[in-house]
């Protein structure tokens, strides 16, 4: 989507790009040093959570959108998948070694 975002103007894609990297740095940061199970279960749950309350209470304010329980449910749903993503490709990437058992 190359639609422009306010308050600059940027489109939608790079913003989206822009805002996921600064999370998934946050996440490798807070969570890197995890291993096994907390380390997947916490990527999924912080990454559930942290962009869906900032969404949620600061950016949908601020643009005049609707806050329900349906946005919420959608957005925890979907950032949980996106920390999910961030934790494997932290494991592909080499960044992050799978211990085995």
């Amino acid at each position: 989507n190359m639609s422009p975002v306010p308050p600059l103007g940027v489109p939608s894609v790079l913003s989206l790009a822009f805002f996921g990297g600064l999370w998934g740095m946050l996440l490798w940061l807070l969570l890197g040093r995890l291993s096994g199970a907390s380390f997947w279960a916490s990527n999924v749950i912080i990454g559930a959570i942290g962009p869906t309350a900032v969404a949620m209470l600061v950016v949908f304010p601020m643009k005049g959108l609707d806050v329900t329980a349906q946005t919420w449910t959608g957005g925890l749903i979907l950032n949980g998948f996106w920390g999910f993503g961030v934790a494997l490709f932290m494991v592909l990437m080499g960044a992050k070694a799978i211990k085995k058992a």
